[in-house]
């Protein structure tokens, strides 16, 4: 052991040192500083300066490292509405958001004009149970208004155990003053991709969000289409983007890999360093057949969503109908942080194709159409109508088919009903399919057949 004389001269020693190397960095710094005309080291010295002023003389103590990570959430806050400090408790939330299960509402928000707003609820979530609709502004949570709060912090405030209530006071276009909407907190399994055939031949695939493993959904999805389609290509397929508020990139460019021709551009991304500049080309994956495509988006489209969108859009792969997309044309890039906290910072834009930016701008549908609310005794109206075959005591057509035959067309009229009874709520999808199937008719017309 060292004796007590020689500890200290040992320790004035390593205090001399220190002191010296700590002149040594900050005379190195300062003239780095002053000869790229920075003034970043005066400004890291009125941060410490504050920072020792409040640790003294604030009316209460302060734990260091509050203010540290108050300090850095207003940096993320200056920025952009999307990038943002992540304590390491959201941090570890938002990688298990990704894999599509977390505690919640399920709703995607964003700041638009300074005020929390809604990109989509994400669907079979207690937010769209609740009618909570893309565009709504949330003024407040339970008893807090929502004005500056940050995303991470309004986040932090709709999670919560499964079971309990949170009050979101909403203000939405067409309301004379906000509504309070009681939502039932959940645990939020988000199912990425839903799929089905549609009566003719026609297939549907439903994106809520872009996770992990998306793609391998979308795969799967297709092979079963042209399954259930008795291994013909399938007439046209409907891509639902509605509600998608984005999420992997590298998902939403596997995803559009599936109908884009070899070497061909999906998306690019640009920004201040090298790393930022990326471009994503069509592998030499197996594509898909030409059928025609028609991809649906509405203003709760955001991101990855539009990415797949522009790049099929840019590329005549898919006729693109609905309404204009969020617009939300940034690249975050998710750093962690020694103690397990990070950062999710905006790094690059993106661009579709063409070259096209559609920050703040979105994506234009080819064919708009609004979403409207079909009455709801058209069913009925269905229902009542009447037909030839409905008639008492009517005769049957001189139908020389077989009794196989008869079935056939009886279980084609069923799978009709089905995919009819499908589409009769969704006047947008109503819409799309039409479109597919009058593609098909033009064709034959083009062709004079």
């Amino acid at each position: 052991m060292l004796k007590p004389g020689r500890t200290k001269k040992v320790a004035l020693g390593f205090l001399v040192v220190a002191v010296l190397l700590i002149a040594f960095i900050g005379i190195s710094t300062q003239r780095r500083c002053n000869a790229e005309g920075d003034k970043d080291y005066e400004y890291i010295g009125l941060l410490t300066d504050v920072m020792a002023i409040v640790k003294k003389n604030y009316v209460e103590e302060v734990d260091s490292k509050k203010l540290i990570y108050g300090a850095i959430n207003g940096m993320m806050a200056a920025l952009d509405p999307h990038s943002s400090f992540m304590t390491p408790e959201t941090f570890k939330e938002m990688k298990i958001d990704t894999k599509g299960a977390f505690g919640g509402l399920g709703i995607e928000i964003s700041v638009k004009d300074g005020i929390l707003t809604v990109i989509s609820p994400i669907e079979g979530t207690p937010a769209q149970r609740a009618g909570i609709k893309a565009g709504d502004q949330i003024i407040k949570i339970d008893d807090r208004f929502t004005k500056d709060l940050s995303i991470t912090d309004a986040v932090k405030r709709m999670r919560g155990p499964k079971g309990t209530k949170v009050v979101l006071t909403i203000m939405r276009e067409g309301f004379d003053r906000p509504k309070e909407f009681t939502l039932m907190r959940d645990i939020v399994q988000v199912k990425s991709v839903k799929f089905r055939l549609l009566d003719g031949g026609y297939g549907y695939i439903r994106i809520a969000q872009f996770q992990e493993r998306t793609d391998d959904d979308v795969s799967k999805a297709l092979k079963t289409l042209g399954e259930e389609n008795k291994g013909k290509p399938l007439a046209g397929l409907v891509i639902d983007l509605r509600n998608d508020p984005g999420g992997l990139l590298e998902q939403a460019v596997r995803v559009a890999d599936h109908f884009i021709a070899n070497g061909k551009l999906i998306v690019y991304t640009a920004g201040r360093d090298k790393e930022s500049r990326m471009q994503f080309n069509a592998s030499n994956r197996h594509k898909e057949p030409g059928y025609p495509i028609v991809v649906l988006i509405n203003a709760g489209s955001a991101s990855a969503s539009e990415i797949v969108a522009g790049a099929l859009q840019d590329h005549k792969r898919a006729l693109v109908m609905g309404i204009q997309s969020f617009g939300k044309g940034s690249v975050q890039t998710i750093i962690p942080l020694a103690d397990e906290s990070g950062l999710r910072l905006t790094t690059a834009r993106y661009y579709t194709p063409l070259g096209r930016s559609i920050q703040a701008k979105g994506i234009t549908p080819d064919i708009v159409v609004e979403q409207i609310e079909l009455p709801k005794d058209s069913v009925k109206r269905d229902i009542l109508s009447v037909r030839e075959k409905d008639l008492e005591n009517h005769f049957v057509g001189d139908d020389k088919g077989s009794k196989q035959d008869h079935a056939l067309e009886l279980k084609s009229e069923k799978a009709e009903k089905q995919s009819a009874d499908f589409l009769k709520s969704d006047y947008q999808l109503m819409r799309a399919v039409d479109l597919l199937k009058g593609w098909e008719i033009l064709k034959t017309y083009g062709q004079g057949k």
